[in-house]
């Protein structure tokens, strides 16, 4: 009689049960702080449901034992997430007496993630995940095909509705869960295609040779169920950094990519430089982003100046009496991704932003510092392009320290030589204080004629400030304009900047609403963007919305922001009776406004300075690698790119004045 001879995998696949769940406490402070569990019940928090459930599949994918995952969005705001992974248990549990679907389904902190083999390395919530989304789920199913059999369970908010039961026969194991969120949890459903893509495209490139699936379905046309988004990279974190730099123009040719294991701690790092000024760092740990950095970062980092360092005095592009690069140097227009998969990850703080485990900069430092010198050494060509730029970068810092030195000497800091054309607010308290920020001595006086002067301040810049795209830091603070601005906000400027120091918790950009004011917005904004970012992070930047078009009726005015709002305010005067619409109207008029400084300083504060009445849009950074992109592509040296935004996106401008 034949004996077929059992592998590991096969051996690890059958030892994979009920025992490798373990459980720690129940799901109902999940309903009751939902927050705490997946950040917000907003926007974010939605999405986070999807993640969540994609991760659990992820993990099988990490493992070893899946290949493919799709998710689905469904009508009726229904989501369906599958994995051809092992699929999870559904034999009865020790300790809860349930099978194990439920246990992990409807079970806060139950998982194969919490001791035992079952995984080796993990992301989601350790475990937390699948049952967060099922606590604020309104209906969730659960489909799994192991043994050759489907086995299924539905739940309604955290609790199973069904038993979990058995039915026809299947070939492959995995694990498909439908999910639709609870309305009473999330007051707004609507799932975002695109910030959905942007989760999964990353996650493909960090879990190489995984196949990502998404299909939008909602509107429930069998067409659209087969036009599907597949990401699939072979080339992991080395596809990822070419994607980031896509558009932007390379310094070096060939792009670095180390992998490999110390430690117990797998280690992948892929960089490219490209001749921006800016740097963009990201960093993972079990595929989880750790937006904070962390010891797997610094290691990167170490590791990363030590060579550089090394390279240039061993190549007599420092000589034994130069300073060393720093890493602020050796960073300057550097794209890179770091990655971690270890089995115990030490996360600091509620939302895993930094990562704390020693080990990981260990391991990190050791693969680096082994693979980028033999990169160096078998791309001669690539390295001095690198070292030259990072030189290039030391003496810019320096000439940069100097200006800012003289610039933010002692004294400006303090608030006691404020720029003379700054009119300043009378109240001391950041908190209460708001800085409009203008163009031209105009719209300026305007200003300071309409302003509250307990409060609101006024800064007049005069023409177009400089791009600072495409200058260093030293260029910069040559700019007069630039100067008052840093002066005025009282946080200087680079290695100086300290968010605490701000003398105003509201910064407004108050432009004319034509092309040219559009341009000056763009350029304060890229200057904001790229040197005071945390301003931004903080929620403390706004870009005021002054009126369109001033409509009169007898002694009756009324102000249209958009050209929407002005048709919604002439059909209210003309009535909605459509025999009336040729109706004689008397005293009636409208303005379209071209510019700020045709508005006298009580229409001013009547329509965009009044707190009680204003539109104000507040700037924030939902993604910042596309934010920098779209940055580069508006303000940068590169034409073609710019030329084909526009092309694109021409057909949505309105009101464009030529």
């Amino acid at each position: 009689m034949a004996t077929k001879k059992t592998s590991q995998k096969e051996k690890k696949q059958t030892e994979y049960g009920a025992k490798d769940i373990y459980v720690l406490k129940g799901l109902e402070p999940v309903r009751k702080r939902p927050g705490m569990y997946i950040g917000s019940t907003g926007v974010d928090g939605l999405h986070h449901l999807i993640y969540e459930t994609t991760d659990n599949a992820l993990d099988e994918a990490m493992a070893g034992y899946a290949k493919n995952i799709e998710v689905i969005l469904l009508p009726n705001n229904r989501v369906k997430v599958s994995d051809d992974g092992r699929g999870i248990p559904v034999d009865k549990h020790p300790q809860t007496k349930v099978s194990a679907l439920e246990t992990v389904m409807t079970t806060l902190h139950a998982g194969g993630k919490f001791g035992g083999d079952a995984y080796k390395v993990s992301g989601g919530l350790h475990g937390v995940g699948v049952s967060v989304v099922c606590a604020l789920s309104k209906w969730m199913k659960a489909e799994i095909c192991r043994d050759n059999f489907i086995y299924s369970q539905e739940y309604a908010k955290g609790k199973p509705k069904t038993k979990v039961q058995k039915g026809g026969k299947c070939r492959q194991t995995g694990t498909s869960v439908y999910f639709e969120p609870d309305p009473e949890i999330f007051k707004e459903i609507n799932f975002d295609l695109k910030k959905i893509l942007n989760h999964l495209r990353q996650q493909a490139y960090l879990t190489r040779q995984v196949r990502i699936k998404v299909v939008d379905g909602r509107d429930g046309k069998k067409e659209n169920l087969e036009n599907s988004y597949i990401f699939y990279f072979e080339g992991g974190l080395s596809a990822y950094v070419k994607h980031l730099t896509r558009g932007v123009k390379k310094l070096h040719q060939n792009t670095y990519h180390a992998l490999g294991e110390k430690n117990d701690v797998l280690v992948e790092v892929s960089f490219q430089y490209t001749e921006e000024f800016e740097s963009f760092e990201e960093s993972f740990a079990n595929n989880i982003n750790t937006s904070g950095g962390g010891s797997h970062l610094t290691g990167f980092r170490t590791a990363l100046t030590r060579t550089f360092n090394d390279y240039a005095k061993k190549n007599n592009f420092l000589k034994n009496n130069d300073d060393n690069l720093t890493g602020e140097d050796i960073r300057e227009g550097l794209t890179s991704v770091v990655s971690v998969k270890l089995k115990e990850p030490q996360f600091e703080g509620q939302t895993k932003a930094k990562l704390g485990n020693p080990e990981a900069k260990t391991a990190v430092e050791g693969v680096v510092f082994e693979t980028l010198a033999d990169f160096l050494e078998r791309n001669p060509q690539d390295a001095k392009l690198i070292i030259e730029k990072c030189i290039t970068s030391s003496r810019a810092r320096k000439a940069a320290k100097a200006a800012r030195e003289t610039v933010l000497r002692k004294g400006v800091l303090d608030g006691l030589a404020l720029p003379g054309k700054l009119a300043d607010c009378s109240t001391r308290k950041p908190e209460e204080s708001e800085l409009y920020i203008v163009e031209g001595d105009s719209a300026g006086g305007s200003a300071k004629q309409a302003r509250d002067r307990r409060f609101q301040a006024i800064l007049p810049l005069r023409g177009k400030i400089l791009n600072v795209e495409k200058a260093r830091l030293d260029k910069i603070l040559a700019s007069k304009e630039i100067k008052s601005l840093i002066i005025a906000l009282g946080t200087a400027i680079a290695e100086d900047f300290k968010i605490e120091k701000i003398r105003y918790h509201r910064i407004i950009l108050m432009q004319d609403a034509d092309v040219d004011g559009s341009h000056i917005r763009t350029l304060i904004l890229t200057l904001f963007y790229r040197y005071f970012k945390p301003i931004i992070e903080e929620g403390y930047l706004y870009i005021a919305q002054p009126p369109l078009y001033r409509i009169q009726v007898g002694k009756k005015i009324e102000y249209a922001y958009t050209d929407e709002g002005k048709e919604k305010i002439l059909k209210k005067i003309k009535g909605s009776d459509s025999k009336e619409e040729d109706k004689k109207i008397v005293g009636f008029s409208i303005q379209r406004y071209k510019g700020l400084g045709e508005m006298n300083p009580s229409q001013l504060w009547e329509t965009t300075m009044d707190p009680e009445r204003r539109v104000l849009l507040k700037v924030n950074i939902e993604n910042a690698k596309e934010a920098d992109r779209i940055f580069d592509i508006l303000m940068g040296d590169e034409v073609l790119p710019r030329k084909k935004f526009i092309e694109t996106h021409a057909k949505k401008v309105k009101n464009l004045d030529i």
